[in-house]
Order: structure tokens, then sequence, then C-alpha cells
């Protein structure tokens, strides 16, 4: 007797190729894959009809905002719309809390919090800023760590007055004290000093239209930062991510680090590689408004390139969804006093079906790996999470491929019914998403999950992602298979 039987699966095999199979699964694991179910029980039978399965979705960058701004979104709507997108594990960021992860008892708190409200699983960033820097508590670092975390994140910029940015000296003192982890350090690549400039220089100016925003932070504002990173990985041996990367450039960057040798990664984002700036930010204004801003259709399709050819290494969303009310379409708020941030996790998995798979940018393999098994590997959950692997959780996605609709921002389980893709339309959908061997998610039925099945889940072991750049002198991928690289297990 099994627990679930998924049949009619078509599951990933090789580069693009499928093969059609029955996933058992027993006490919530993958207990294996077999051709044929007949006289065999269980409790429950999910029919995937011949559709695609592949791993559920692993957004590992979203700020869910809870506890303490439940007014923007809850994690009861944030992992509800995440299982709509097909994804069936987040990692939640440290800052956009009360209070913010910074130690181990804050870890705690914002766990005690949210544990009874999740609809999947989900795993934690740590957190450093300056301030620890300064007042002497690194040592509450290698305690986050220990606890479970699976990287640290901190801002070059200003993020919210719980979590303050680092300077430059600071930022090498963090990642002195983080290399010593094993950790990836996440970083926010923005200029500080040049973002602030410039921003304020085009609002004295009278820059009220909505491209203004991203003309005064531009591209070099990211550059400088990434770069600026890279060097300090150089010097201290620490694991760089670049979260959030918006810039053809940065993902350049990246790659030529890569082939030096460089501990670095990154991440792109649905927003930067599907809209511009010039038209998003016309017609949606404050609600295209993020940091980094959006770019231009040439950063889009170098995005796309760098997923392909392994510069970029996959796709977050930097959900961070706010009250149109008040803190996006305020009476008297503008571009530059707006908040900057827009929803994300219940549009990445059909973004990468619809624009990268269908359209011929990803191939199978890449769809898999950067929605789910390469964030898995980085932040030490590979093979519990993003796996089809005898003994992984049985997290999937089901997906129709043909399945036709249009992004509408009023249709989410997200709190924040605003989003610069709407009105995009997409091919490809995930149809059902299965937690741990529990249909969480129907096309039909919505939201079918409980509220507090959602689990979290420690890191596993320390991994690293092999620095695979995959370039051909015609222009062509010459694609590899992923290779894990276990650096130690804990």
């Amino acid at each position: 007797m099994f627990d679930v039987i998924i049949k009619n699966a078509r599951i990933p095999k090789g580069e693009n190729d499928t093969i059609l199979t029955n996933i058992l699964v027993k006490d919530e694991k993958i207990a294996g894959f077999i051709d044929s179910v007949e006289g065999m029980d269980a409790k429950e039978i999910i029919d995937a009809e011949n559709h695609l399965v592949i791993p559920g979705g692993f957004d590992s960058h979203t700020h869910f905002m809870d506890p303490g701004f439940t007014h923007r979104e809850t994690f009861l709507t944030g992992t509800s719309s995440a299982a709509a997108g097909g994804l069936t594990t987040i990692m939640d960021m440290p800052c956009c809390s009360k209070p913010s992860v910074r130690s181990v008892k804050e870890l705690n708190m914002k766990i005690d919090a949210i544990k009874d409200n999740a609809v999947i699983d989900y795993a934690m960033w740590g957190g450093v800023t300056g301030e620890d820097v300064r007042e002497g508590n690194l040592h509450h670092v290698q305690e986050q760590a220990d606890a479970g975390v699976c990287a640290f994140k901190v801002y070059m910029t200003p993020s919210v007055p719980t979590y303050p940015r680092v300077t430059d000296p600071e930022m090498l003192e963090a990642f002195k004290t983080v290399s010593k982890t094993g950790l990836p350090i996440g970083i926010h690549a923005e200029n500080f000093a040049m973002a602030d400039y410039y921003t304020k220089k085009y609002e004295k100016e009278g820059r009220m239209e909505g491209p203004a925003w991203a003309e005064a932070r531009n591209t070099l504002i990211e550059k400088v930062a990434i770069e600026l990173g890279i060097s300090f990985a150089e010097e201290t041996g620490a694991r760089l991510h670049i979260v959030h990367m918006s810039t053809g450039i940065g993902a350049k960057l990246v790659g030529e680090a890569k082939k030096r040798g460089i501990d670095v990664t990154a991440e792109a984002t649905p927003h930067y590689l599907t809209i511009n700036y010039q038209d998003a930010m016309s017609e949606h204004g404050a609600f295209a408004k993020i940091a980094p801003p959006l770019r231009t259709k040439k950063d889009n399709e170098e995005l796309w390139q760098g997923l392909a050819n392994g510069s970029v290494d996959f796709v977050g969303t930097d959900h961070a969804p706010y009250e149109i009310a008040t803190e996006k379409d305020a009476e008297g708020m503008n571009i530059w006093t707006a908040f900057p941030g827009i929803p994300g996790v219940e549009t990445m998995m059909p973004i990468l079906i619809s624009e990268g798979y269908n359209k011929g940018r990803l191939t199978l393999r890449q769809l898999v790996n950067v929605s789910s098994t390469n964030a898995a590997v980085q932040y030490g959950l590979y093979p519990k999470k993003g796996a089809m692997e005898i003994g992984s959780d049985a997290d999937f996605a089901i997906v129709d491929l043909d399945y036709e609709w249009t992004i509408n921002q009023e249709e989410t389980e997200s709190m924040a019914k605003y989003n610069p893709l709407h009105g995009l339309n997409l091919k490809g959908k995930p149809i059902k998403t299965i937690v741990r061997g529990k249909l969480v998610y129907d096309l039909d039925k919505g939201i079918v999950g409980e509220k507090g099945y959602g689990q979290f889940v420690k890191r596993q072991r320390i991994s690293k992602l092999a620095k695979n750049i995959r370039y051909s002198s015609r222009g062509e991928e010459n694609f590899t298979n992923l290779q894990h690289n276990w650096i130690n297990t804990k």
C-alpha cells in the first residue's frame, strides 16, 4: 500500500526528452517509478493525464512580510500564491519582518509566528548588517548557520530601519565572517553613493515620470557593485551570490569570474526576463517600481542567454508586495516616494515554462535546473528538494504545456493585486502542485492544501554548484550535465 500514486506522469529524461511513468509515494518521499500500476493500491491516486511532471519549483528569494507587515502579505497568502504558481518550497529573506532575522533568537521568533500558516515548505536566509559589524555581533553569523539557515543577506543600499545597509568595509568584514561558515553571502548589488546621488538629482530636477526611477539607478550602479562583490569574494574566498541581478553586463561579469575560478553565482527574476523599464514604467508607474529597476529589452535577452549558458544560475522572484492604498498609490505619492517592490511567486514557473522552455530559450533540463534543482544545490537542500530521485521529497508541479492564458493581477492568491506583468499572454502553466505527496493546488479547485501543512526545512548540507559556462564559437550552446560538488555534509 502506497500513500499516493501519480499515474500517467511524463517526466524529464536527458536534455529534452520525456518518458511516461507512474510515480510511487510513501511517507512523503518518492518511493519509486513503475511502468504499470495494475494491481497496486494507494490511499490516493492523482492522474497526471500524460502531462509533464517536474520537481516543484523552488523560489529562493521571497519577502513574505510576516510577522510585522501583514497588511502587505501573510505567510498564508504568500505560500498560497506560491503554490498556485507551481512552487513547493520558498526561502524567505531576513529583513522584511519584525523583528528582522539577525540572530537565532529572532529566527526562532519568526518561525514560531509563521509555522501554523504555511501551505508549502520554506527555508530561511540568515541576516548580517552593518550594525552587526559595528556593534561586534558577528558571532551571530555562525550561530544562525548552525541553526539551519541556508545563506546570508547584506544590503549595499538601505532596506528597512531594522536592517541597516553595509558600507564597503563593513561588507568586507561580513564577507570574511560568512566565508568561515561555507555558506553563500547574497548582496543587493547597487552602489549606494551613486544611487543616492542620482535619485536625489533627478527628483530635484522635477523628473516625475516612471522611467526616471530606472534612469537614476542606471546599469553602471549595478555593474560597479557586482565588480566590488567579485573583488571581495576573490580576496576572502567567500561564496558571493548576486540576488535579483537585472543586467546583461552583470551576467557577463559573473560568467568571467566563474572562468577565473571565483565562487560567484547569480539569479535573475521573472520581471527582469520579460519586461523593460521604458514600456512598463510608462504604463504602470510605481506599480513597476523595484530595486534594482527594470532594464532594457537587450538586458532581457542577455539574461535568458545567461540562464542557458550558465552565467546565471537560477531564477528567484524577489516577491516583495506592498499595500496599494498606503505604499504604492497614496495621495501625494510619486515615483520617488512610492515603495519599491512587486509580487512574483505566482508567475515564476509560468514565465520559465512559457517564455523559456516553450519558446526554445531553455531546454527541458535547463527548465528544471533554473526553476528548482540549482537553487536546491546552492542552498544545501538537494536532493531532499529539487530532485526526482528515490528518497527525495515528493514535490511536483504538473504542467500543461499547451494551456493558454493571460496574467490577471486581480486573480491571484497574493494580497497584492498589482503586477506589471498584467496582461501578458502565456502558453504553459502548472495545473497541480504537490508538496510531499499532498495536493495543495489544483487549477480547477484552487488552493486545496491545509494551512500549516508547510514545514520549515533546515539546510541539509553545504554544497556548491559547478562552474559550468557553456559557450561555442558559433553562438550555439554546448550543453553539459549539472555536476553536484559536495564540499561538506552537516
